[in-house]
């Protein structure tokens, strides 16, 4: 960045930081970007972004909030920020599907979003985390949903942007569906009147509230797979145990990072929101630091599977080894005996006696009997 283009952002911070909360504010393009005049394309960080859906396009519901409860039908964006600005409390409330760069900036451009936050919802893939710019915070979660007939974790990401008089909600891939929380929380007018930190925790309890499930089905497939090691079959399941442990870690990359963020949430140290409302951040804390000691209990047993499995193939190898070494041992007796008897010479005991060949059979089966009677008490077969 230029010293030009950093005086000017510093100069647009404190231009935003000096105007009222919930007021309309004009912001920067993307940081790293530009747009050509037209609003046509793009370019970030070098590569050019083109328009894909539009605006209303990317918009799951837009809605006004006051009071409570929601006030009329789905608006378009402007009309929502000109309604709420109707009452004291009224809140718009935006969701997004996988909008593009130049959707986002819409919404950026009228709620004043931070760029580095913008940026981040644009690009997803982002660790869960819970930022805060100015007068407004950005949390970003992670979705979890456990796809039982292919034994794997689907994840998909949520953006939240929450301001004095706004919530926009950005999500990114299928398993992100948030369902029916928008019409959960229109049923709840005592949690609505919080404003938009209402819809923080509705979107927050929701997401964490997918852990457990998931967190359960691993939990199936973790004791299936110890009944599998210690069963007498001969299954190996060395590769479902693999496969487990990478879905548990894709599990952790979701749920470890939420740790300190739904705890600043539930203490009561995220600025901008009421003290009042730490209360219901209390118990999503909860459900994460169980989904967490229940992702790490797994992992833990499956480490403890995999080591078992380890021992009980080497066993298994030292049986059929024994087995093998048993048999041999057998028939090196008899092998040993034919051997004597097959030597070409003139002078041998028993080449002139009429019973010499049957009592040489009956020493090689008498042998081999023993042998294999010593073996079988000895569990070598």
């Amino acid at each position: 960045m230029t010293t030009t283009d950093r005086a000017t952002t510093d100069r647009t911070t404190k231009d935003r930081s000096a105007v009222a909360p919930g007021r309309h504010r004009p912001h920067a393009p993307l940081t790293h970007s530009r747009q050509r005049r037209g609003g046509v394309d793009l370019v970030h960080k070098g590569r050019p972004l083109h328009r894909g859906r539009s605006l209303e396009q990317a918009t799951v519901d837009c809605a006004v909030y006051a009071d409570g409860r929601r006030q009329g039908a789905r608006l378009e964006l402007k009309e929502a920020i000109a309604a709420a600005r109707l009452h004291d409390d009224g809140f718009v409330w935006i969701g997004l599907y996988q909008p593009d760069a130049l959707c986002l900036q819409q919404v950026a451009d009228e709620f004043g979003l931070h760029p580095l936050a913008v940026e981040d919802a644009v690009l997803a893939h982002q660790r869960p985390k819970l930022e805060t710019f100015d007068d407004s915070l950005f949390m970003v979660l992670k979705t979890v949903r456990y796809v039982d007939h292919d034994s794997m974790i689907e994840t998909g990401e949520l953006m939240l942007f929450v301001g004095d008089g706004f919530v926009v909600t950005v999500r990114h891939g299928e398993a992100s569906d948030l369902g029916n929380v928008r019409a959960e929380l229109e049923t709840r007018p005592d949690l609505l009147e919080l404003g938009p930190v209402a819809v923080l925790y509705g979107v927050v309890d929701r997401v964490v509230d997918g852990y457990l499930p998931a967190a359960d089905a691993i939990e199936r497939d973790v004791d299936e797979i110890e009944e599998q090691v210690f069963s007498t079959a001969r299954d190996q399941p060395t590769a479902r145990i693999y496969k487990l442990k990478r879905e548990l870690v894709e599990f952790r990359r979701a749920v470890e990072p939420l740790l300190m963020a739904t705890q600043a949430l539930a203490d009561g140290h995220v600025p901008g929101l009421r003290p009042q409302s730490a209360q219901w951040f209390r118990d999503i804390h909860d459900h994460v630091v169980r989904s967490s000691e229940h992702v790490n209990t797994m992992d833990d047993l499956l480490n403890t599977a995999l080591s078992a499995n380890v021992a009980q193939v080497s066993l298994m190898q030292n049986n059929d080894m024994r087995k093998i070494s048993a048999w041999v041992a057998i028939f090196a007796a008899s092998t040993l005996i034919a051997g004597i008897y097959g030597m070409n010479f003139d002078h041998m005991p028993e080449l002139g006696w009429a019973l010499g060949y049957p009592m040489a059979l009956s020493l090689m089966v008498g042998i081999s009997l023993a042998l294999y009677r010593a073996f079988r008490r000895n569990d070598w077969l």
